[in-house]
């Protein structure tokens, strides 16, 4: 077995015994490796973000919290492939970027057979042409989004005209490859649409955004028709 199946092995074997701990010794045992190879191992899943912590003591042991953490899951080939196609739209600028790289990572890392060999075969075989937005700018859109923050942001319009803006994010849309913020703007006592590749600079404020119905911002405007992407529908 490799280091990455036996990170997602650990994972698991953790997952089934939750809540009770398991000692290094017994872990060792269980995958025929050295105490200090499991060692490392935990310390890196942790490192990684894994909800994996230690107890000290007598009883003592590794744990994991299996409410933050997902059961293994089967892909076919086709549903490997259409993975593989769906994260790749997902390039260097589009939101949560990051999260969906390393997530295709982890799905083909943890993938066997037809699948695997599927997934990784139709990756090599697409490209994209990246946007401008960039990582600072990404990041504070995500956090924004996640945390429910009112966003500080310069913006510059099709015009090219440049203004400063705290909006209070609603959504994302995407239409025709690109992505944009969908908020309550502060300055224009309105909802609007922020094109990500737009906007020069953005940092969140820390302030809690009110909540806003994404459809009651789009209403009457040229995306009043959006609706969920088909894939996602059932999730919503």
């Amino acid at each position: 077995m490799n280091r990455t199946a036996r990170l997602y092995a650990l994972v698991e074997e953790l997952r089934a015994a939750a809540p009770r701990p398991l000692t290094v010794a017994v872990l060792a045992t269980r995958f025929e490796v050295s105490t200090r190879t499991v060692q490392r191992d935990l310390q890196a899943l942790m490192e990684s973000g894994a909800p994996v912590r230690t107890t000290p003591g007598r009883g003592g042991g590794w744990t994991i919290d299996p409410a933050t953490t997902l059961p293994p899951m089967h892909f076919t080939a086709d549903e490997a492939a259409a993975l593989a196609a769906a994260l790749a739209a997902a390039d260097a600028s589009a939101p949560y970027a990051g999260a969906a790289r390393t997530a295709y990572q982890k799905i083909v890392a943890s993938m066997t057979g037809p699948g695997s060999v599927a997934a990784r075969e139709l990756a090599a075989r697409i490209v994209a042409l990246p946007t401008r937005t960039g990582p600072v700018v990404r990041a504070a859109v995500e956090q924004a989004l996640t945390d429910a923050k009112v966003l500080r942001l310069s913006y510059v319009d099709a015009a090219g005209r440049e203004s400063e803006r705290e909006v209070e994010p609603a959504g994302l849309l995407t239409a025709q490859g690109r992505w944009y913020l969908i908020a309550w703007c502060r300055t224009r006592r309105a909802g609007r649409g922020f094109r990500l590749d737009r906007i020069t600079a953005a940092d969140t404020t820390g302030e809690q955004a009110r909540p806003h119905d994404l459809a009651d911002l789009l209403h009457g405007s040229a995306a009043a028709d959006a609706v969920p992407p088909a894939a996602l529908a059932s999730l919503s």
